[in-house]
Protein backbone atom coordinates (compact mmCIF):
# COMPACT_ATOMS: atom_id res chain seq x y z
CA UNK A 1 0.00 0.00 0.00
CA UNK A 2 1.56 3.47 -0.74
CA UNK A 3 0.93 6.53 0.85
CA UNK A 4 1.23 10.15 -0.11
CA UNK A 5 1.43 12.69 2.50
CA UNK A 6 3.31 15.44 1.08
CA UNK A 7 2.37 18.24 3.97
CA UNK A 8 3.01 16.71 6.51
CA UNK A 9 5.71 16.80 8.92
CA UNK A 10 7.37 13.45 8.58
CA UNK A 11 8.77 13.96 4.78
CA UNK A 12 12.21 13.24 3.38
CA UNK A 13 14.15 16.58 1.33
CA UNK A 14 13.05 14.49 -2.15
CA UNK A 15 9.55 15.17 -1.38
CA UNK A 16 10.09 18.29 -0.02
CA UNK A 17 11.39 19.56 -3.00
CA UNK A 18 8.68 17.60 -5.04
CA UNK A 19 6.42 19.59 -3.35
CA UNK A 20 7.61 23.18 -3.88
CA UNK A 21 7.65 22.55 -7.57
CA UNK A 22 4.49 21.52 -7.68
CA UNK A 23 3.19 24.53 -5.78
CA UNK A 24 5.42 26.61 -8.12
CA UNK A 25 3.77 25.27 -11.11
CA UNK A 26 0.48 25.67 -9.14
CA UNK A 27 0.96 29.21 -8.96
CA UNK A 28 1.73 29.57 -12.69
CA UNK A 29 -1.36 27.71 -14.14
CA UNK A 30 -3.04 29.78 -11.69
CA UNK A 31 -1.65 33.16 -13.03
CA UNK A 32 -1.68 32.16 -17.10
CA UNK A 33 -5.11 30.95 -16.17
CA UNK A 34 -6.60 34.55 -15.15
CA UNK A 35 -4.43 36.21 -17.57
CA UNK A 36 -5.94 34.47 -20.94
CA UNK A 37 -9.01 32.19 -20.74
CA UNK A 38 -11.04 35.37 -21.18
CA UNK A 39 -9.13 36.19 -24.06
CA UNK A 40 -9.82 32.81 -25.63
CA UNK A 41 -12.87 31.88 -24.30
CA UNK A 42 -14.11 35.50 -26.60
CA UNK A 43 -13.17 34.08 -30.16
CA UNK A 44 -14.53 30.85 -29.88
CA UNK A 45 -18.06 32.07 -28.90
CA UNK A 46 -17.98 34.13 -32.12
CA UNK A 47 -16.95 31.12 -34.10
CA UNK A 48 -19.52 29.13 -32.42
CA UNK A 49 -22.52 31.69 -32.88
CA UNK A 50 -21.25 31.64 -36.60
CA UNK A 51 -21.70 27.83 -36.67
CA UNK A 52 -24.90 27.73 -35.39
CA UNK A 53 -25.79 30.65 -37.74
CA UNK A 54 -24.86 28.39 -40.39
CA UNK A 55 -26.06 25.13 -39.50
CA UNK A 56 -30.37 26.44 -40.23
CA UNK A 57 -28.98 27.95 -44.15
CA UNK A 58 -31.09 25.11 -46.09
CA UNK A 59 -27.97 25.04 -49.10
CA UNK A 60 -25.83 23.18 -46.24
CA UNK A 61 -27.66 20.50 -45.07
CA UNK A 62 -25.02 18.28 -46.07
CA UNK A 63 -22.23 19.70 -44.15
CA UNK A 64 -24.71 20.02 -41.10
CA UNK A 65 -23.50 17.20 -39.51
CA UNK A 66 -19.81 18.53 -39.63
CA UNK A 67 -20.72 21.44 -38.31
CA UNK A 68 -22.43 19.83 -35.42
CA UNK A 69 -19.19 18.28 -34.58
CA UNK A 70 -17.11 21.61 -34.63
CA UNK A 71 -19.79 22.92 -32.52
CA UNK A 72 -19.24 19.96 -30.20
CA UNK A 73 -15.16 20.35 -30.41
CA UNK A 74 -15.94 24.39 -29.38
CA UNK A 75 -17.86 22.87 -26.64
CA UNK A 76 -15.55 20.83 -24.92
CA UNK A 77 -12.74 23.61 -25.49
CA UNK A 78 -15.28 26.02 -23.67
CA UNK A 79 -15.69 23.77 -20.43
CA UNK A 80 -11.74 23.07 -19.98
CA UNK A 81 -11.59 27.00 -20.27
CA UNK A 82 -13.89 26.62 -17.60
CA UNK A 83 -11.96 24.91 -15.38
CA UNK A 84 -8.89 27.32 -15.85
CA UNK A 85 -10.79 30.47 -15.12
CA UNK A 86 -11.79 28.36 -11.47
CA UNK A 87 -8.76 27.07 -11.10
CA UNK A 88 -6.86 30.90 -11.38
CA UNK A 89 -9.46 32.76 -9.32
CA UNK A 90 -8.05 34.67 -7.24
CA UNK A 91 -11.01 34.99 -4.83
CA UNK A 92 -9.66 35.51 -1.40
CA UNK A 93 -10.60 32.42 1.08
CA UNK A 94 -13.59 32.91 3.45
CA UNK A 95 -13.18 31.12 6.46
CA UNK A 96 -16.40 30.78 8.93
CA UNK A 97 -17.44 28.31 11.56
CA UNK A 98 -18.98 25.35 9.46
CA UNK A 99 -19.51 21.92 10.54
CA UNK A 100 -18.24 19.39 7.77
CA UNK A 101 -20.93 17.20 8.39
CA UNK A 102 -23.33 19.37 7.18
CA UNK A 103 -21.71 20.20 4.10
CA UNK A 104 -21.53 16.50 2.72
CA UNK A 105 -24.94 15.68 3.85
CA UNK A 106 -26.55 18.77 1.45
CA UNK A 107 -23.84 17.25 -1.29
CA UNK A 108 -25.02 13.68 -0.50
CA UNK A 109 -28.48 13.60 -2.76
CA UNK A 110 -26.08 15.21 -5.68
CA UNK A 111 -23.51 12.58 -5.20
CA UNK A 112 -26.06 9.85 -5.06
CA UNK A 113 -27.86 10.90 -8.41
CA UNK A 114 -24.66 10.38 -9.86
CA UNK A 115 -23.36 6.89 -8.59
CA UNK A 116 -27.51 6.13 -9.36
CA UNK A 117 -26.28 6.86 -12.83
CA UNK A 118 -24.02 4.38 -13.44
CA UNK A 119 -25.45 1.47 -10.91
CA UNK A 120 -23.19 2.17 -8.24
CA UNK A 121 -23.81 3.53 -4.27
CA UNK A 122 -22.61 5.89 -2.01
CA UNK A 123 -22.41 5.22 2.04
CA UNK A 124 -22.30 7.95 4.42
CA UNK A 125 -19.80 7.06 7.71
CA UNK A 126 -20.38 10.39 9.60
CA UNK A 127 -19.41 11.06 13.25
CA UNK A 128 -19.60 13.77 15.28
CA UNK A 129 -17.30 16.86 14.79
CA UNK A 130 -16.46 19.90 15.93
CA UNK A 131 -17.10 23.38 14.31
CA UNK A 132 -14.44 24.38 11.70
CA UNK A 133 -13.09 27.83 10.11
CA UNK A 134 -13.80 26.63 6.53
CA UNK A 135 -14.46 28.02 3.14
CA UNK A 136 -17.54 26.73 2.39
CA UNK A 137 -17.45 26.96 -1.76
CA UNK A 138 -13.77 25.28 -1.58
CA UNK A 139 -14.75 22.18 0.74
CA UNK A 140 -17.59 21.37 -1.68
CA UNK A 141 -15.21 21.69 -4.55
CA UNK A 142 -13.28 19.47 -3.27
CA UNK A 143 -15.65 17.15 -1.80
CA UNK A 144 -17.42 16.80 -5.39
CA UNK A 145 -13.87 16.35 -7.41
CA UNK A 146 -12.61 13.94 -4.85
CA UNK A 147 -16.41 12.06 -5.01
CA UNK A 148 -16.87 12.04 -8.47
CA UNK A 149 -13.60 10.83 -9.19
CA UNK A 150 -13.89 7.78 -6.81
CA UNK A 151 -17.20 7.01 -8.76
CA UNK A 152 -15.15 7.22 -11.89
CA UNK A 153 -12.77 4.67 -10.67
CA UNK A 154 -15.18 2.05 -9.80
CA UNK A 155 -17.17 -0.24 -11.55
CA UNK A 156 -20.64 -1.05 -11.50
CA UNK A 157 -22.73 -2.03 -8.16
CA UNK A 158 -19.72 -0.73 -6.03
CA UNK A 159 -19.76 1.50 -3.42
CA UNK A 160 -18.07 4.41 -2.41
CA UNK A 161 -17.88 6.16 1.07
CA UNK A 162 -17.80 9.66 2.40
CA UNK A 163 -16.19 8.67 6.30
CA UNK A 164 -15.85 12.00 8.49
CA UNK A 165 -13.94 11.58 11.89
CA UNK A 166 -11.76 13.60 14.30
CA UNK A 167 -9.14 12.17 15.89
CA UNK A 168 -6.87 13.70 18.64
CA UNK A 169 -6.38 17.61 16.92
CA UNK A 170 -7.32 16.94 13.12
CA UNK A 171 -10.65 16.36 11.42
CA UNK A 172 -10.44 14.38 8.52
CA UNK A 173 -13.03 13.97 5.29
CA UNK A 174 -12.19 10.28 3.70
CA UNK A 175 -13.46 9.14 0.76
CA UNK A 176 -12.90 5.93 0.20
CA UNK A 177 -13.30 3.38 -3.34
CA UNK A 178 -13.48 0.09 -4.35
CA UNK A 179 -11.40 0.55 -7.71
CA UNK A 180 -8.43 -0.62 -8.56
CA UNK A 181 -4.60 0.35 -6.67
CA UNK A 182 -3.32 3.18 -8.51
CA UNK A 183 0.27 2.25 -9.85
CA UNK A 184 3.30 4.01 -8.29
CA UNK A 185 4.62 5.91 -11.48
CA UNK A 186 0.31 7.37 -11.28
CA UNK A 187 0.62 7.84 -8.04
CA UNK A 188 3.43 10.10 -7.61
CA UNK A 189 2.59 12.28 -9.79
CA UNK A 190 -1.48 12.73 -8.53
CA UNK A 191 -2.24 16.34 -7.97
CA UNK A 192 0.62 17.53 -10.92
CA UNK A 193 -1.23 20.19 -12.75
CA UNK A 194 -2.16 19.09 -16.62
CA UNK A 195 -1.22 15.05 -15.63
CA UNK A 196 -4.15 13.35 -15.90
CA UNK A 197 -5.26 9.12 -16.85
CA UNK A 198 -8.80 9.93 -17.96
CA UNK A 199 -9.15 10.76 -21.57
CA UNK A 200 -11.02 13.53 -21.44
CA UNK A 201 -9.59 14.86 -18.28
CA UNK A 202 -7.84 18.45 -17.94
CA UNK A 203 -5.46 17.33 -14.96
CA UNK A 204 -6.93 20.23 -12.31
CA UNK A 205 -9.08 18.72 -10.85
CA UNK A 206 -6.85 16.97 -7.93
CA UNK A 207 -4.48 19.60 -8.66
CA UNK A 208 -7.17 22.57 -7.26
CA UNK A 209 -7.86 19.86 -4.01
CA UNK A 210 -4.59 19.90 -3.17
CA UNK A 211 -4.81 23.62 -3.13
CA UNK A 212 -7.84 23.64 -1.19
CA UNK A 213 -6.44 21.86 1.51
CA UNK A 214 -3.18 23.88 1.49
CA UNK A 215 -5.34 27.27 1.97
CA UNK A 216 -7.33 25.43 5.04
CA UNK A 217 -3.62 24.68 6.97
CA UNK A 218 -4.41 21.14 5.57
CA UNK A 219 -3.46 18.06 3.66
CA UNK A 220 -4.20 15.31 1.01
CA UNK A 221 -3.19 11.81 1.90
CA UNK A 222 -3.41 9.28 -0.83
CA UNK A 223 -3.63 5.46 0.35
CA UNK A 224 -4.12 3.04 -2.05
CA UNK A 225 -4.31 -0.67 -2.42
CA UNK A 226 -6.07 -3.74 -3.34
CA UNK A 227 -9.21 -3.16 -1.81
CA UNK A 228 -9.67 0.50 -3.49
CA UNK A 229 -7.98 3.80 -2.76
CA UNK A 230 -8.90 6.71 -0.02
CA UNK A 231 -8.39 10.38 -0.57
CA UNK A 232 -7.93 11.91 2.84
CA UNK A 233 -8.81 15.62 3.68
CA UNK A 234 -6.86 16.18 7.43
CA UNK A 235 -7.46 19.71 8.51
CA UNK A 236 -6.20 21.22 11.90
CA UNK A 237 -8.72 22.58 14.47
CA UNK A 238 -5.88 25.16 14.79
Amino acid sequence: MGERDLNGFHVNRKQFEQEIARLDRLNLVGEMAAGISHEIRNPLTTVRGFLQFLSNKEDIEHYKSYIALMIDELDRANSIISEFLSFGKTKPTEFKLRNLNKIVQALAPLIEADARCYDKYLELDLNDLPDLLLDEEQIRQIILNLARNGLEAMDPGKTLTIKTTAIDDTVILAVKDQGKEIEPRILEKLGTPFFTTKEHGTGLGLATCFGIAARHNGNLVITTGSSGSTFSLKIPLS
